[in-house]
């Protein structure tokens, strides 16, 4: 495959994982049955703010990535695009779907939701544009403090969604199953959606995927 192919290939592929990303994030909510953990505190401060669950997204979004300042990480266009592109995907897709009360369409409205999740984040880490910001968060904490990816996650990861919670977000049986099946779904679709590497990387490419800290966004 050429250099220039590949690129295609590559931004395609951040691309149509970030609106997918967002796009399986908003049938979470829609399932009303247990968000993924940094979007019910998108939900708890969208229920304190009165803004939409999105614009949260893009502003908490943002004041990670300025975290980043003193963990010494370096974005890529992946990260900065990640930061916009899923919020305005989340909002898109909430306003397009109709609302859903039927436990017989909100089960499996909340599957295909994370299983979609999957894919998303295997299409745009595969990518290889610079991780997330929330992903890079953790490996730059994990840098800085020398403990394990493991750990930092698991340690924002429960602030995050302990916070949320307090603020109205919503806890439940799909929380522990995204929690428990999205590192699978997002390692058989890593392998899936892989893009061989080049000799010669683009100047706006951030190497250094944090596979060990799938999330994330």
């Amino acid at each position: 495959m050429s250099t220039q192919r590949r690129l295609g290939r590559r931004l395609i592929q951040l691309y149509v994982g970030l609106v997918l990303y967002g796009a399986s994030s908003a049938l979470l909510v829609e399932a009303g049955l247990g968000l993924e953990p940094w979007n019910v505190l998108h939900q708890g401060l969208a229920e304190l703010t009165g803004l939409t669950i999105g614009v949260v997204s893009i502003i908490v979004g943002a004041a990670v990535l300025l975290l980043w300042i003193p963990l010494r990480q370096r974005p890529g266009l992946g990260t900065i695009s990640n930061v916009f592109v899923i919020g305005i995907a989340m909002d898109g897709t909430l306003a397009a779907v109709p609302e859903v009360h039927a436990l017989a369409v909100r089960i499996p409205l909340l599957v295909a939701g994370i299983v979609v999740n999957g894919a998303a984040t295997g299409l745009y880490i595969a990518a290889r544009f610079g991780p997330g910001p929330r992903d890079g968060l953790m490996t730059g904490l994990h840098r800085r403090t020398g403990r394990s990816i493991r750990l930092m996650r698991t340690a924002v990861e429960i602030a995050v969604v302990a916070t949320g919670f307090l603020l109205g977000g919503t806890i439940g049986v799909g929380t522990v199953l995204y929690a428990v099946s999205i590192g699978p779904l997002a390692q058989v679709f890593l392998r899936l959606f892989d893009v061989p590497s080049a000799s010669d990387r683009s100047t706006v490419v951030a190497g250094g995927q944090p596979r060990g800290a799938i999330l994330r966004r």
